[in-house]
C-alpha cells in the first residue's frame, strides 16, 4: 500500500459524505420496515431500501476498514484501547440504555429471569440495532491477527465466505461470513480506493455515465424478483431468509456489493465539495452519535403515528418515522454539546481507556467507522 494514508486527526470530506450517506440508508431501512411490520402493508419507500440493500452494509464496513492500516502494527495496549475497548464501551452502555425499555416488556411476558437471560445472552448475541459495533471489534482484531498473509488469500477466503450459504443463527458468525470481505477490502486495497476516489473526481462526465449504468443494473437486480420455480434452487446458495430477488443470490450479491459501494465513493468524490453537502458531511462525522441513539426517537414516532391514525399512507409514515429517528440523537449531541451534561453518552471518559489520556478532538464525537 504505497498511498499515504491521512494521519491521526485528519478529516477526508468525502469519507464522512460516505458514511453520512450510509447512517441515513441503514436507518432508513429501521425505520421503514418497522412501519410496515407494526401496519402490515409496505409503504413507497420500500423500493429505495431495496435498492439500497446490495451495498448499503457492505460500504459501510468498507468505509470502516480504510483507516486501519494507519493503526494496525500499534503496541497491542494501544490498539486494543483504540479499536476494541473504544467500541465495548459504547456497546454495554447502550445495550444497557435500550434495554432499560425493552427489559419491562420482556419481563412482563416471560418473567425476570427471562428478561435476565436476555441480559446475559447479549454479551454473545449482539443486541437489536447494536450488532454493527459489536462485529467491527472483530474484524479488526482478526485483520491484525491475520495481516502477514497474501492479500490475495485472505481476499479469496472472505470471498467465498461471502458467497457460501452460512446461516448458523448466531449474528457474529453470520455476519462475519457475510461482510468481512467488504472490511478487508477497505484495509487491503485503501490505497487504490483512495485512487480510486481521485481519479472519479477528476472525470466528472464518464464517471456520471457510469453511476447510471450502475444504478440501471443494480435497480433492475435489487427490484426483479425470481421466478417462482428457481426460488426453491436459489436458497441452497443464500444465506438469506427468503430468497425473492435476484441481488440476494449468492455471487451477484458480491459483486453488487462491491460495485456499489465504489459508486459511493465516486458520488461523494463528486459532491464532497459542494456547499449544499456540508450537512452530510457532519453527519457522517457524528454517525456514531445517530446510530447509538436512533431507536429511541423512532420506536416513539413509529408508535405514535401508529396510534394517533393521523396519516394513512405507510411510506408518509416510514419517511416521518425516519427523519425523527436521524433528528432526534443529532438533538440529543447538540444539547449535551450546549450543556456539558451527558457526554459520556457519546464521548469515552478517561476511566474507560486503557491508555489514560484525555480522549483526542478526533475521537470526540467520531463515528464507529474513523473511531481512533
Amino acid at each position: 500500500m504505497a498511498y499515504t494514508l491521512p494521519q491521526h486527526g485528519d478529516r477526508v470530506d468525502w469519507v464522512d459524505h460516505a458514511k453520512g450517506i450510509s447512517i441515513l440508508l441503514v436507518v432508513m431501512m429501521h425505520s421503514t420496515l418497522g412501519v410496515e411490520i407494526a401496519a402490515g402493508a409496505v409503504g413507497w419507500l420500500h423500493p429505495v431500501v431495496e435498492f439500497a440493500k446490495p451495498f448499503r452494509m457492505p460500504a459501510f464496513f468498507l468505509i470502516s476498514g480504510l483507516f486501519l492500516a494507519r493503526t494496525i502494527d500499534a503496541p497491542w495496549r494501544r490498539f486494543l484501547d483504540r479499536k476494541v475497548l473504544h467500541f465495548a464501551y459504547f456497546y454495554v452502555l447502550w445495550v444497557l440504555i435500550q434495554f432499560a425499555f425493552k427489559g419491562p416488556g420482556i419481563a412482563m411476558e416471560g418473567g425476570v429471569g427471562a428478561a435476565l437471560a436476555a441480559l446475559v445472552e447479549t454479551t454473545y448475541q449482539p443486541f437489536g440495532t447494536l450488532w454493527f459495533i459489536y462485529v467491527l471489534p472483530v474484524f479488526f482484531l482478526f485483520t491484525r491477527l491475520v495481516r502477514g498473509l497474501p492479500v490475495w488469500l485472505v481476499l479469496a477466503w472472505a470471498a467465498l465466505l461471502e458467497v457460501m450459504p452460512i446461516a448458523t443463527g448466531s449474528v457474529v458468525y453470520d455476519e462475519f461470513a457475510a461482510r468481512y470481505v467488504y472490511f478487508f477490502v477497505g484495509y487491503a486495497l485503501a490505497g487504490s480506493i483512495f485512487g480510486w476516489q481521485r481519479w472519479s473526481a477528476a472525470r466528472i462526465a464518464p464517471v456520471i455515465a457510469g453511476l447510471i449504468a450502475w444504478f440501471a443494473v443494480n435497480a433492475a437486480l435489487s427490484q426483479a424478483t425470481l421466478p417462482a420455480g428457481l426460488t426453491p434452487y436459489a436458497q441452497v446458495f443464500s444465506s438469506e431468509p427468503t430468497v425473492l430477488r435476484w441481488s440476494d443470490l449468492a455471487g451477484i450479491s458480491l459483486v453488487l456489493g462491491l460495485a456499489g459501494s465504489l459508486a459511493l465513493v465516486a458520488v461523494c468524490g463528486l459532491i464532497a465539495r459542494a456547499r449544499w453537502s456540508q450537512g452530510l458531511r457532519w453527519i457522517g462525522a457524528h454517525s456514531i452519535v445517530i446510530y447509538l441513539a436512533f431507536f429511541l426517537p423512532m420506536a416513539v414516532t413509529r408508535t405514535a403515528l401508529l396510534k394517533l391514525g393521523i396519516i394513512a399512507d405507510v411510506g408518509t409514515m416510514s419517511l416521518i418515522t425516519w427523519i425523527a429517528a436521524v433528528s432526534g440523537p443529532v438533538v440529543l449531541y447538540l444539547v449535551i454539546q450546549w450543556s456539558g451534561w451527558g457526554r459520556f453518552l457519546f464521548e469515552r471518559p478517561r476511566w474507560a481507556r486503557l491508555e489514560g489520556a484525555t480522549p483526542r478532538a478526533a475521537e470526540q464525537g467520531n463515528s464507529a467507522a474513523q473511531a481512533g
